[in-house]
This record gives structure tokens, C-alpha cells and sequence, in this order.
């Protein structure tokens, strides 16, 4: 990243070639608010948010009088969550998509909480983890020199070997200990004594502050590309994401000059890049982990006509590449149905359109997509 101020340049990959774009601040982030602070509990839920940004679309179909227009959406992080959702909740009211773009996806939060008794997300980032090791060249040398053909490896392990290791949970023996270990050490850079004491099990966290340890550095969440400096090397788990320090401050310095300088909007409220909502409410624990997959997939069969694109970076800590796979395999679909859903994977991170290869990449990947979902 450039030296802070970021300036702001047109964007030679736009997807104004493309398509219109319209860009929803949903309440409580950018400069959009609740009208009285009592009421954005209202909105800040799964399905409040589904129902007020539902509504807005409606409204805005409405408002420019676009309905007859093939309508899109696409999300980022939770925005992926947000569009699969919607994809259902509006084809349940008439409003057929012809299209979604998942940027970064999670869709069912079982594969990325960790938690007790839920052993899935340890299975699902161990490639992430591997292509980590494989960027800061933590892995053995025969494992460095193809990183397609280590991942392909890896994969292979995590879904055949490691996953039944973890269900045998305290039936497994000293041998098959040994065994998961050895391999967990060899994918991951991170030590058999790290690994043992670990229980066999590395969050992202932990993984983030291990692997480069002895270099007094840390690698990031959003793209672990990026190495931080803690306050001390002792700690568990990084003091800060430096991916997300780098990004944010560019982000909020650009959009703040454009809005001022260029659309000569003024306002003293903050606009929120990120993280603007603190009382989230997730539902039912009875329910089990949010979970948008059925709305997705209800809509992918009343709407056959429906392509969804998902797009995925290697060096994403926050949603793993391989865990969107898993997901995307267990939707149950038709075959007829599941030739809809491709996917595109990216050497960057969450937001791997901050690289220049990966937003040519990506450019052309939606670029396809668009077309083919026209036909």
C-alpha cells in the first residue's frame, strides 16, 4: 500500500462497462442511520436486515422505474451473507434475480465459528492456513515449489484423514495422534510441541500469532499476506489486524475527499467503512449457527434461471476459500442447478481486489459471469 494520504484514481478495471451500479449503506453503516437510536434494533438482525434492505430494493425498482431491468446483486464478508439471503426472501415476493456475486463468502457461520464441539472450521482453514506457510515459505521445500499441487494435497488430507482424527476425539490413538500432528506441522509451519498443546485444533487467531513467532511478527485476518508488529511476542493471539489497519485508512481517506470534493456532499456524521453495528442480534441459539443456505438455495430452484459466481482469496483468514467450497457442495442442488454455481479463486486475500492482478482477474471473472447469466 502507498504511503498515507491515499489518492483517489479512476479504476481502469470498472465494472461500469458492465452494468449499472447502485451501492446500499444498509442502517447503521456509512452516513445511514436509524432515525431514533431506539429503533435500530429494528434493522439489526439477519432478518430485520434482510427485510429493510429487501424494501429499499423494492422501493428503488419502483423509484427509477427499473423493473424490467436484470437485476443483480453483490456482496462482500456479511454482504455475502445478506445477498444469498435476499435471494430468497425477494424471489418469495416476485422479485426474481438473475444474478449474485458473493465476494468472500460465508454463508453458513458453522464453518468458521470455533467453538466447542463444532470441529468443521478447523478442517475447512487448514488450506488457508498451508497457503499462508506456503506465501511466508514456512513450509517444507518439496511443499514450496507448486502451491495449486500442495493445497490439492492438503485438501485431500483435511477431508479424508483430519476430519475423521477430530470426530474420534478422545477414541483416537496415541499412534493416529502422532500421525495428525506430524502432518498438521508439516501443512501449517507451526510446531509439533505448538500443535500437541493445541489439542490438534488451531484457530485463526492463534494461527496468526504462531507462524511467524520467532520473526516477532504476526500475519493478518483479512490477508495474511500482511505481517504486524505486537507489543510483545509473548502474547496468544495478535494485538491487531494489520491488513485491516492498512485497508481502512486508505478507504476512509479516498471516500471522504470524493464525497466532499467531487459530489460536494456535506456532513459531519462519520461515514462507518466497517464495523459500524455493535448490537447484532444473530437469533435463535436453538436454531442453530445463521445459516442462509436454504434461502439461497429455495431461490436457485423457484429461479432456474439464476447464476451465482462466488470469488475467493487463498490468503483469507476470515473466510476461508475452503470452507466456501464445503458450503457450496452441501446445498443440495440438482445437477441441473448446480451447473449455476462457479467459482473463481484468488493469490490475495479478503478483499483481493486491493492487488492489481487479482481486480484484473476479478474483472474479468464477472465480466463472464455477466454474460453467460444473459444468455
Amino acid at each position: 500500500m502507498p504511503p498515507p494520504p491515499a489518492k483517489l484514481v479512476d479504476n481502469e478495471y470498472t465494472w461500469l462497462e458492465l452494468t449499472d451500479l447502485v451501492f446500499i449503506d444498509p442502517v447503521g453503516t456509512g452516513y445511514s442511520r436509524p432515525v431514533k437510536p431506539d429503533l435500530g434494533k429494528k434493522f439489526w438482525s439477519v432478518q430485520g436486515d434482510l427485510d429493510s434492505v429487501g424494501e429499499f430494493i423494492r422501493a428503488y425498482l419502483s423509484e427509477y422505474n427499473r423493473w424490467a431491468s436484470p437485476l443483480f446483486i453483490v456482496g462482500e464478508s456479511y454482504g455475502t451473507t445478506r445477498a444469498s439471503g435476499l435471494s430468497g426472501h425477494l424471489v418469495d415476493r416476485g422479485i426474481a434475480l438473475r444474478g449474485i456475486v458473493l465476494v468472500s463468502a460465508v454463508l453458513n457461520f458453522q464453518t468458521l465459528i470455533f467453538s466447542r464441539g463444532n470441529d468443521l472450521p478447523y478442517v475447512l482453514f487448514l488450506p488457508s492456513y498451508t497457503a499462508t506457510a506456503w506465501y511466508h515459505k514456512k513450509l517444507p521445500p518439496e511443499l514450496q515449489q507448486d502451491m495449486q499441487k500442495t493445497l490439492h494435497e492438503v485438501e485431500q488430507w483435511a477431508t479424508a484423514q483430519y476430519s475423521v482424527a477430530l470426530a474420534k476425539g478422545d477414541r483416537m490413538t496415541a499412534a493416529e495422534r502422532q500421525d495428525t500432528i506430524d502432518h498438521l506441522a508439516r501443512y501449517t509451519g507451526i510446531s509439533k510441541n505448538f500443535i500437541d498443546r493445541a489439542n490438534l485444533r488451531l484457530d485463526e487467531q492463534h494461527f496468526a500469532k504462531e507462524l511467524l513467532r520467532a520473526e516477532k511478527r504476526t500475519v493478518g485476518r483479512y490477508d495474511s499476506r500482511f505481517q504486524g508488529i505486537d507489543e510483545t511476542a509473548i502474547g496468544n493471539t495478535p494485538d491487531y489486524d494489520p491488513s485491516e489497519a492498512v485497508v481502512r485508512s486508505a478507504f476512509t481517506t479516498t471516500f471522504n475527499d470524493y464525497v466532499r470534493s467531487e459530489l460536494h456532499y456535506k456532513s459531519d456524521l462519520e461515514y462507518k467503512i466497517l464495523g459500524g453495528i455493535r448490537q447484532w442480534e444473530w437469533g435463535n441459539a436453538i436454531q442453530g449457527f445463521p445459516n442462509v443456505t436454504d434461502a439461497l438455495r429455495r431461490a436457485l430452484v423457484k429461479n432456474p434461471y439464476m447464476k451465482v459466481h462466488v470469488a475467493s482469496g487463498y490468503y483469507d483468514l476470515a473466510t476461508p476459500y475452503f470452507g466456501t467450497h464445503y458450503t457450496i457442495d452441501h446445498l443440495n442442488l440438482d445437477p441441473a442447478l448446480r451447473r449455476n454455481v462457479t467459482t473463481s479463486e484468488y493469490e490475495a486475500g479478503h478483499m483481493m481486489y486491493i492487488q492489481s492482478e487479482s481486480l484484473t482477474k476479478l474483472k474479468k471473472a464477472v465480466g463472464e459471469f455477466l454474460g453467460n447469466a444473459l444468455k
